[in-house]
């Protein structure tokens, strides 16, 4: 494959890791707010959720899982390109981590699924939760594909739990100053 091609296939791997974590993003917050509508009144309750089952369907089908099959069609084709990748210990990290992902995307899709059929067995705080796996990922894949082999494993380690306290800290708060507005 040539360099030039190689950059292509690149960007455009980019450009849709990029639209499929803000579909990952943005459809938790909208399970969050579903959720959070089902404690309304009946007339509210039926609007909201009707509303957002429309918004979580068109998210999902027309943005997130279209940007997971391209971002991973475009990933295996850099892969294919350039097989020496799949013998860099930095590469297979990445891949478990992609891993990761692909579970997320369809575990989160199991959620849509219940939800659509009135089963919220998630509350708002565990989705608040969930949201961050895939901001942990997303953390730990730009570290090691910036980095690779030049990262410190026990300084990626300790940061990679870092940022998860920090954030489980985040969400801690966020709970306290929302719940002192009630």
């Amino acid at each position: 494959m040539s360099p030039e091609s190689y950059s292509t296939f690149k960007a455009l791997h980019i450009i849709f890791i990029v639209s499929w974590f803000a579909g990952l993003f943005y459809i938790i917050r909208l399970f969050i707010y579903h959720t959070e509508a089902q404690v309304k009144e009946e007339v509210a309750k039926k609007i909201l959720t009707d509303q957002f089952e429309i918004m979580e369907k068109r998210l999902w089908w027309i943005i997130t899982t279209p940007a997971m099959i391209l971002a991973v069609l475009f990933g295996t084709i850099m892969l294919v390109g350039n097989p020496d990748l799949l013998k860099e210990p930095w590469m297979h990290l990445k891949l478990t981590f992609v891993a990761v992902l692909l579970f997320y995307h369809f575990f989160s899709q199991k959620i849509m699924f219940d939800m659509k059929k009135g089963k919220f067995s998630w509350k708002s705080n565990g989705l608040r939760i969930w949201n961050e796996l895939a901001t942990l990922c997303l953390v730990a894949v730009a570290f090691l594909v910036t980095m690779k082999d030049s990262m410190n494993w026990i300084k990626g380690t300790v940061g990679f739990f870092a940022v998860a306290i920090a954030l489980m800290m985040g969400i801690k708060l966020y709970k306290r100053i929302r719940n002192n507005k009630k």
